[in-house]
């Protein structure tokens, strides 16, 4: 399922247009993407937490060349799903 089929099946079951569904959805991935930028958690209870964390720099090797190069630390944007969407994932 992609972002339109998701919208449209949203707004027929509450009875919006997809233009006023597609702009709340978009306003409430804005919000979740702001937070988690500015370092908050977003926890939503039943569904899971956003967060973003750091991954620690490391000295890679390149292939074919075996020239190392360091990589920056760097920051992530993670998912953990809840108990109840792991329950009714099963």
């Amino acid at each position: 399922m992609n972002k339109a089929t998701l919208i449209a099946k949203v707004a027929q079951a509450k009875g919006l247009s997809k233009k006023e569904t597609e702009e709340i959805f978009n306003a409430f991935l804005d919000t979740i993407i702001d937070t988690v930028n500015g370092g908050e958690k977003v926890q939503i209870v039943g569904f899971g937490t956003f967060e973003v964390k750091t991954r620690a720099g490391r000295i890679c090797k390149v292939p074919g060349t075996n020239q190392e190069v360091t990589v920056p630390d760097s920051k992530i944007p993670t998912f953990k799903a809840g108990k109840v969407f792991k329950e009714k994932v099963r």
